[in-house]
This record gives structure tokens, sequence and C-alpha cells, in this order.
């Protein structure tokens, strides 16, 4: 039996520090409209050069984003009781090596947008500011819940782009669906933090309008997402297994939401991390099986 030295025992370690750093399993969330878009825009499977490269960029989007996130928010998450435990605040990562996985994460998106489509390459620049720019707006605007759905929204939008090389009403569709389902539940995520948003000069609907009010609006951002995925399946032309996926995501909108109470945050996670998780990958299973099925 091998037995890792010492030097690689502290390379896993931190490895898996860096991979709990950004949350890496929570691609989970935007994987599926990736994917999503990818088959929609192929019309079925697209080729294995589309759906790795289209693999590759939504992972290393996201990694380069959540890490450039724990850099940025380091003083205000060593603040918050709730996140002072993260490993850059507690000191189990440094500076360094965070920002070392951000850089290298952007390089391989670039690499990505490069090898995909021309389109892809071009519209680069413009995803680079929502995925640096996002993580300031807390800091002057209750919006930036639905500035995250826009930077979210890329994931469907991107490719679309990937496979056709152009952008055409359905892929505005899904990234409104995106970006409303995102914004909408992040805004259900802010509500924990109202009192340390409030002390801290930060921006947030429920912080600004108050938790009841907070919750009304994620409730009317989910109904904007489930409109958008109709609104999709109606412009495309799909059949009926794929409303069917429609309807599971609107019961689990309804059901995410139904979890948490202006008085009661204790189901929050669930919410946030499980109904999420399985509506991602209910839409991506019945729109791949409607387009298969023709």
């Amino acid at each position: 039996m091998i037995v890792p030295s010492a030097g690689m025992r502290g390379a896993l370690a931190a490895a898996r520090l860096l991979l709990e750093n950004v949350k890496f399993e929570h691609t989970i969330f935007a994987l599926p409209f990736a994917y999503i878009g990818m088959v929609l825009a192929a019309r079925g499977l697209p080729t294995l050069w589309q759906f790795f490269w289209i693999t590759v960029a939504m992972a290393s989007a996201r990694t380069f984003a959540m890490s450039l996130n724990r850099l940025i928010d380091r003083e205000l998450d060593r603040r918050n009781p709730r996140t002072r435990s993260r490993p850059i605040p507690s000191g189990r990562l440094s500076l360094g090596q965070v920002g070392l996985l951000a850089a290298l994460s952007l390089a391989i998106l670039a690499l990505a947008a490069w090898l995909l489509t021309p389109l892809t390459f071009r519209l680069f620049p413009l995803a680079l500011v929502f995925l640096v720019g996002y993580h300031y707006t807390k800091r002057f605007t209750w919006l930036s819940h639905y500035v995250l759905g826009i930077t979210d929204a890329a994931a469907p939008m991107g490719a679309w782009i990937a496979v056709t090389n152009s952008m055409d009403l359905p892929a505005y569709l899904l990234g409104l669906a995106v970006a409303s389902w995102i914004g909408g539940f992040d805004v259900i995520y802010a509500c924990q933090d109202v009192e340390f948003d409030r002390a801290n000069g930060l921006h947030s609907i429920p912080a600004r309008f108050g938790i009841a009010t907070g919750l009304w609006v994620a409730r009317a951002s989910h109904l904007v997402t489930a409109l958008a995925l109709i609104a999709t399946g109606v412009v495309l032309g799909l059949g009926p297994v794929y409303y069917l996926g429609c309807l599971v995501a609107a019961a689990l909108l309804a059901y995410e939401n139904s979890l948490v109470k202006p008085d009661d945050l204790s189901r929050l996670n669930l919410a946030f991390f499980n109904v999420n998780g399985y509506l991602a990958v209910a839409v991506f299973g019945f729109t791949l099986a409607a387009v298969l099925l023709g």
C-alpha cells in the first residue's frame, strides 16, 4: 500500500479546503441549466467537444466567481457570526491560495470561451464584468440579488451561444428563468442576515423592506421563472414531457417558498440547498427527455 507523503497530504488537505471554500458541490444549481440551453440549442445531444467545454466553462466560471467573492468579502465574513468559520476568516486558507485558484479558473474560462465559438469569446469581457462586479453591488443597491441572477443567467445563454454561435429568443427566455430563479432564492437566503446587513451598511431587499416583503418578492420572482420556462417550451414547440417538467419545477418552487416564514427561518437551508438542487436536475431531466423524444 502506498502511503501519501506529508507534502502530498498537505496538498490534498489544501485542495479540499479550496473546494469547500467555493462550495464546489453547489455547481449543481447552475450546471443543469447550462445543459438545458445546450440540448435545446442542439435540438438533441451536442457534440462531445461542446459538452466538454461547456462543462469546463461553467465549473471554472463558478469557481472563479466564488473564489473572488471570498476574497472581496473576507472582512465581512470575519464579522458575521454565520460566516466567520469559512476557510479565509478562520485562517485555514491564505489569500494567496484562493487568489491562485481564482486566476487559474479565469484562465481556464477564457480558454473554454475561445475554443467554443467566436461569439462566446467576444462576449467573454461582458461576462467578466458581471462575474467581478456583482460582488460589490450589495454595497450600494438592494437590487444586488438580481445582478447575481443575471450573472447566473449566463449559464443557459452562454451554452446556447456555444452551440449556435448566435443569440435567439429561447436563450433570452431561459436567461430570464434563471435570473428570476436565482434572484428569488437569493432574496430568501438574505433573510438570515437582515440585522447584520443593516448594521454594516449592506443592501438587500429583506434589509430594506423587511423579511415578509422579501418573501413575497421571492414568490413573485419564482412565478416569473415558471412562466419563462413555459414560454420557452411554446417558442420551441416542445412536447408534453417538457411541460410536465415545468409543472414539477413550479411545484418545487412553491414548496421552497412554503418552507420559509417571516417568523421562522429554521428550514431556510433545506429550501436553499436541497430543493434548488432537485429543481435544477429535474428541469434538465424533463427537458432532455422531451428533446430526445422529439
